[in-house]
């Protein structure tokens, strides 16, 4: 599932852009290689928690970025805050797409506590399952963002002279990038993206089920405590959701998984194994700058791989 607001179609040219509230990454992913790649710190107050609260000051300091970056200006944006609700719910099967949308909007509108007429709305059945009298039933993956977020979003992207292609989820982005094409269905398996954001996402192969950001910054004071205590309380949420499968192992990616005590700390305290994925998955990354930390880059090429799906 590649959650979109805009639907323009995209091609080479697209990149994908995370703006974490720390750092702006541009990635440039072309054939399974990187082409271009940029980051760079942005100026406190600009992006809190996820969210745009100063559409002009983020536009001027995108504008500067992407003219120093020399990256295309067609883009992914990527999105990962409070203002964006995601639920696994499930239905019989219904074949009539209009239908399906319709019996979808009505259940997403009592599972969802978002009015969602001031929302944007995308979903994508995921799965099927026989029921007990024989009929199948459907499980369908719902993603609704209030709209104003998206709008700032877009807002600032377009006043740096950007052309946003599409606005995908941080979450998709980071499955999309991390798991594994032969990766066992019998069991969840969590990432953790600690970055300006932390960013909670749960998957069953490429398959998003569940994503939630955290309170908690990876370098805060007593972080390993109230991020174990924070992603044991997100899994015990998952896990109450129709049919969800225990979680095996724990993805750390972003410049907080260099951390060798935060990793050890969450491993012992959640008794998850902890893996380490390469933070730019298969891509071909030799284009990056010597010296340049691949795990600032890991949503943006997840974002621009979702534009060529």
């Amino acid at each position: 599932m590649a959650f979109s607001v805009l639907r323009n179609n995209s091609h080479n040219g697209t990149v994908g852009l995370d703006i974490d509230g720390r750092l702006v990454a541009a990635v440039q992913a072309v054939d399974g290689r990187i082409v271009k790649a940029a980051s760079s710190e942005l100026p406190a107050g600009l992006v809190t928690e996820g969210e745009v609260v100063d559409v002009a000051g983020l536009a001027s300091a995108l504008k500067e970025f992407t003219r120093h970056a020399g990256l295309p200006r067609n883009v992914r944006l990527g999105v990962a805050n409070r203002q964006i609700v995601m639920r696994l719910i499930e239905l019989p099967l219904i074949e009539d797409a209009a239908e399906r949308d319709a019996a979808v909007r009505f259940q997403a509108s009592e599972a969802i506590a978002m009015p969602l007429d001031e929302a944007v709305m995308d979903f994508d059945v995921v799965g099927y399952q026989e029921s007990q009298d024989g009929g199948q039933r459907m499980h369908v993956v719902v993603v609704a963002a209030r709209q104003s977020m998206v709008e700032a979003v877009a807002e600032a992207a377009r006043g740096a002279g950007l052309r946003p292609e599409g606005i995908d989820l941080d979450a998709f982005a980071l499955v999309r990038m991390l798991a594994e094409e032969t990766e066992a269905q019998d069991q969840a398996r969590l990432y953790c993206h600690l970055g300006g954001v932390t960013n909670l996402a749960i998957a069953i192969g490429k398959t998003c089920l569940f994503s939630r950001p955290l309170s908690t910054a990876w370098d805060a004071q007593n972080a390993v405590d109230t991020l174990a205590d924070e992603i044991r309380l997100s899994l015990d949420y998952y896990m109450a959701q129709p049919n969800a499968l225990p979680a095996g192992e724990l993805v750390l990616s972003g410049p907080g998984s260099q951390d060798d005590e935060l990793v050890s700390g969450l491993g012992g305290r959640l008794r998850l194994e902890m893996v380490a994925a390469p933070p730019l998955g298969r891509l071909d990354s030799s284009a990056l700058a010597p010296g340049e930390d691949p795990r600032r880059y890991t949503v943006a090429a997840g974002l621009a791989l979702g534009a060529a799906a």
